[in-house]
């Protein structure tokens, strides 16, 4: 496969919002500026990070739009387009298309979730009705449902299935799935914690949720990888291990949101049903941002 949809540090860009719940597009706007100054290789929007559950489909649409826009082809946009409704997912990706999106990231079928011979009928029908590529998301600690490694090789098929964001933390699973699959199907983590791990395998990069807040770091650790510097790689997701474990001590964006909200970025509450962080888990936070130097000690 010669043309990636890219190589680096993606940013599961998270979704601003005022306090009753609209979208703050002048804030989103600043956000992906700092992203793009700072070395990020790639937008996702609307994201599970994005909230793309609680989203309608006119904001989802004009989130996408947005993002588009906004970026002019400085990075590629990846739009989250993923259902568990087949037929409303190809209808969703086919407008993320026409919205001028670089490619989709569509998740497994959640709370329904299906069989590997479905995921193949169900995806497959998808990348029928697009002409971008197809990130396949596997999140089965979220869905309930996961890609087997012979899936995987079905699907890389059809070539508008171009890559997986793979994070359903089985690293042998993944070296049969890239065994299997071989230059047909690139593979991004979607899990901060194994950047290093998956891009030294093979891997072409990550679809971050700590490059939300740390975007040069994550596209640093991310390159000096993918340019063969696995001992500074390495020794970058050691000492961010932290904190990326605190990004996810409670549901994802919760966390992140805090974080940058503490940052003095204006992102605003999660929508519900996820509610705030806890007074104890604030704390920790603000704690190991000031260890990292996020934050300045009060």
């Amino acid at each position: 496969m010669s043309n990636h949809i890219f190589k680096g540090s993606g940013v599961a860009i998270v979704t601003p919002m005022f306090e009753d719940g609209s979208i703050n597009y002048d804030e989103y706007g600043k956000l992906i500026e700092f992203q793009i100054k700072n070395g990020t290789d790639a937008i996702i929007a609307c994201g599970t990070t994005g909230e793309s559950a609680t989203l309608n489909r006119e904001e989802h649409c004009q989130v996408i739009e947005y993002t588009v826009n906004k970026v002019a082809k400085r990075v590629p946009v990846i739009a989250g387009a993923g259902s568990n409704d087949t037929f409303f997912a190809a209808e969703l990706s086919a407008e993320a298309e026409r919205l001028g999106a670089d490619a989709i990231l569509s998740v497994t079928p959640y709370y329904n979730k299906t069989s590997q011979s479905g995921l193949i009928r169900h995806y497959n029908y998808i990348a029928d009705r697009i002409h971008i590529p197809m990130i396949v998301y596997n999140v089965p600690s979220r869905t309930g449902c996961n890609i087997k490694p012979e899936t995987y090789a079905e699907l890389a098929k059809h070539p508008n299935i171009q890559a997986a964001k793979e994070a359903n933390g089985d690293i042998s699973a993944l070296v049969k799935t890239m065994a299997l699959c071989g230059d047909n199907l690139d593979i991004y983590s979607g899990e901060d914690a194994q950047t290093f791990s998956i891009i030294s395998m093979g891997g072409l990069g990550v679809i971050s949720v700590f490059a939300n807040i740390c975007p040069r770091e994550s596209h640093e650790m991310a390159k000096k990888a993918l340019d063969g510097d696995f001992r500074n790689s390495f020794s970058m997701q050691k000492y961010y291990i932290e904190l990326i474990n605190m990004l996810f001590s409670d549901v994802n964006p919760i966390p992140i949101k805090a974080a940058m909200n503490m940052c003095g970025f204006n992102c605003g509450p999660c929508r519900m049903p996820l509610a705030p962080m806890s007074e104890a888990g604030e704390k920790a936070l603000r704690e190991c941002l000031v260890k990292y130097n996020i934050l300045k000690a009060e």
